[in-house]
């Protein structure tokens, strides 16, 4: 899976760019299909401190799963959106399987009527 990654308005060290492209590598073990990986790392400027935003975007064949997560450190907001992610993509899987099922079915009863 191909990871670009983008640091907005800072310079990302590489201690973070290496455990985002380890987390995201992880996510291939769930689905082996995935094209590509967008993430998007952002400094609010606000006084809170809950302002860091790191926002992934998943393509798949035919379909982009996407999360954005907004904590105290990159790296647990890469947690999360990873988490997120995963759900995602086994939803998408099971979705994916009953659709694969049905076109079998539709298969096997056409082929069997003609």
């Amino acid at each position: 899976m191909k990871i670009s990654v983008q640091s907005i308005h800072f310079n990302a060290d590489r201690k973070l760019l290496a455990f985002i492209q380890k987390k995201a590598d992880k996510l291939d073990q769930f689905f082996d299909q995935i094209i590509s990986a967008e993430v998007y790392l952002r400094l609010e400027k606000t006084e809170d401190e809950l302002n860091k935003i790191l926002e992934i975007k998943l393509n798949l064949p035919g379909n982009m799963l996407f999360s954005k997560q907004q904590c105290k450190s990159f790296e647990e907001a890469a947690d999360l959106a990873t988490e997120s992610l995963r759900r995602q993509i086994d939803r998408y899987k099971s979705k994916l399987n009953v659709r694969l099922s049905n076109y079998k079915t539709d298969f096997v009863l056409n082929t069997a009527s003609a």
